[in-house]
Order: structure tokens, then C-alpha cells, then sequence
């Protein structure tokens, strides 16, 4: 109990022995400005990026303008000239490259593609080629079936009509 007690004074003197409700507003209050300045960082983060954008396209815009004047004046120093030649090559260069890679990706996934539909196709025309096979084999079991019934109409007449010749024969035999 006087180690509570203890503690209760401790908290008391942090506080300057306010009563709780006005802890409770300071905190309140803490809260909102912490809210406020966070909402406000959002914004600005926001703006930043927003003007970070418009910079790259101004300084993109800017450099290429620099390199058209210094493309028209052939006059100014050759190795500036060169110097933007070869960035420009090179950022040319790795567009081509990505356009490139971006080519045989689509290629690769065109042949497989072409491979896939080929094997359906060959799938189909065997699906196709046993089908008609089965059907030819059903064609005939009902022939054999219906001759045997008009042969032997005091057999029973319930027969089932997937019964086979085979069956049939073993059946009298």
C-alpha cells in the first residue's frame, strides 16, 4: 500500500497536481495538433512530389533545348556537342534496349502460344478421330442388337441397349 502510495505522489508531482479532466483536455488538445501537423505533412509531401515532376519535365524540356542550340551553332566548343551526343545516344540506346527485351518477351510468349494451340489442335482431331470411332462401335453394337431381337423375339425384350455383340453371343453361348 505505500508503494502505491508512492507512486500516486510521483504521478502527482509530473502532473503539478492538476485534476485529471484538465490532463485529459492537454491531451485532447496534443492530439488534434498532432493530427493537424501530420494532415499537413501529407499535403506538403504531395506538393513536393508535384513539383519534383515539374521539374524533371522542365529540366527534360531544358536540356533538350540546350542541346538544339548547341546542335544549330556549330561554332561552340565540339566536345560539349559531343559530350550531349553521347548522352543522348546512350539514353536513345537504352530505350532500344527496352523496346528490344520487350520484342523477344512477346516473341517468346507468341511461340508458346503457337506451341499450346498447336497441341490443342492435335488434341481435337484426336478427341475427334476417337470419337467417331466410338460412335461407328455404338452404330454397330445397336445393329447386332436389334437383328438379335427381331431373330429371337422370345428372348427377353428388357435387354439393355449398351449390350454388345460380344455380350450377346457369350449370352447364348
Amino acid at each position: 500500500m505505500k508503494q502505491y502510495q508512492e507512486e500516486i505522489d510521483s504521478l502527482n508531482q509530473v502532473a503539478r497536481h492538476r485534476p485529471r479532466s484538465s490532463l485529459v483536455l492537454g491531451i485532447q488538445q496534443e492530439n488534434r495538433q498532432i493530427r493537424e501537423l501530420q494532415q499537413e505533412n501529407k499535403e506538403l509531401r504531395t506538393s513536393l512530389d508535384e513539383h519534383q515532376s515539374a521539374l524533371e519535365l522542365i529540366m527534360t524540356k531544358y536540356r533538350e533545348q540546350v542541346f538544339r542550340l548547341l546542335m544549330s551553332s556549330k561554332r561552340e566548343d565540339p566536345a560539349i556537342v559531343t559530350q550531349l551526343k553521347e548522352q543522348h545516344t546512350t539514353e536513345m540506346q537504352a530505350h532500344i534496349d527496352k523496346i528490344n527485351e520487350m520484342a523477344s518477351v512477346m516473341r517468346k510468349a507468341i511461340e508458346v502460344d503457337e506451341g499450346r494451340t498447336c497441341e490443342d489442335e492435335e488434341r481435337i482431331k484426336q478427341l475427334e478421330m476417337e470419337n467417331s470411332g466410338l460412335r461407328e462401335l455404338l452404330g454397330i453394337s445397336r445393329e447386332a442388337f436389334l437383328i438379335l431381337k427381331r431373330e429371337d423375339p422370345s428372348e427377353n425384350t428388357s435387354l439393355s441397349p449398351l449390350l454388345t455383340s460380344a455380350d450377346v453371343s457369350l449370352r447364348k453361348s
